[in-house]
């Protein structure tokens, strides 16, 4: 086996978990292991990769993350992976930091991304006054809303995911769920066969697993 890739196979015996083949992004960012166990849960089978030909061979591509825009997109193109994800024609799910690093430019470190989205990535500011007493980084459990996407169905409109950013991403044509703190802005995107969501769903219960479900199952 490629040392760039990891098999993992889970417990359950679930069909679904034979009838394709996904490949998590192995790279400088953190969270990949959460997606992993979330996946296991569900009875399907993952590899952990930063094979290319790995990669391209996948049925799902998850792109997830959580680290600092700046460097790993230094780390995505010494490695060419940014050209690389750009290029995927199979459905991708980019999460938390994977989201923003699909947009075009991001505040955090002043980078250009990889831009598959047309949308800049901003840090979250205070109200002035700030008479709520609003704390960033937004982190805890929010609602998403005016779900328009294959990763929702009609059942998930107002549940409540989790987040940890302080960077968002405005609404714009490519938003596919909304979610308000401080400001109304995009929690999902979606455009051709990419789908990124800003929230965790590896860290949100039984909705995030309907989530990830509806993700695998397209």
């Amino acid at each position: 086996m490629n040392e760039n890739s990891e098999k993992h196979t889970s417990d359950s015996e679930l069909g679904a978990s034979d009838s394709q083949k996904i490949v998590i992004i192995k790279y400088n960012a953190g969270n990949i292991r959460s997606v992993l166990n979330a996946l296991n849960r569900l009875g399907y089978e993952a590899e952990i990769s930063a094979d290319p030909e790995v990669i391209k061979s996948a049925d799902k591509v998850i792109f997830p993350g959580v680290g600092e825009a700046s460097t790993t997109m230094k780390y995505l193109r010494e490695t060419g992976l940014d050209d690389l994800i750009v290029n995927l024609k199979q459905p991708v799910f980019g999460i938390c930091l994977g989201m923003q690093l699909m947009c075009s430019w991001s505040e955090e470190g002043d980078v250009d991304c990889l831009g598959i989205f047309d949308e800049k990535v901003r840090k979250f500011q205070l109200p002035e006054g700030n008479p709520d007493n609003i704390k960033i980084p937004h982190m805890g459990w929010n609602s998403i809303y005016n779900v328009n996407s294959a990763l929702f169905d009609d059942s998930l409109e107002n549940e409540f995911v989790y987040f940890v950013h302080s960077f968002y991403v405005a609404k714009g044509p490519d938003t596919a769920a909304t979610t308000k703190y401080i400001i109304e802005y995009s929690s999902a995107l979606q455009k051709d066969n990419f789908y990124a969501t800003q929230f965790h769903p590896e860290k949100s219960g039984s909705v995030g697993e309907r989530i990830l479900s509806n993700f695998l199952s397209l």
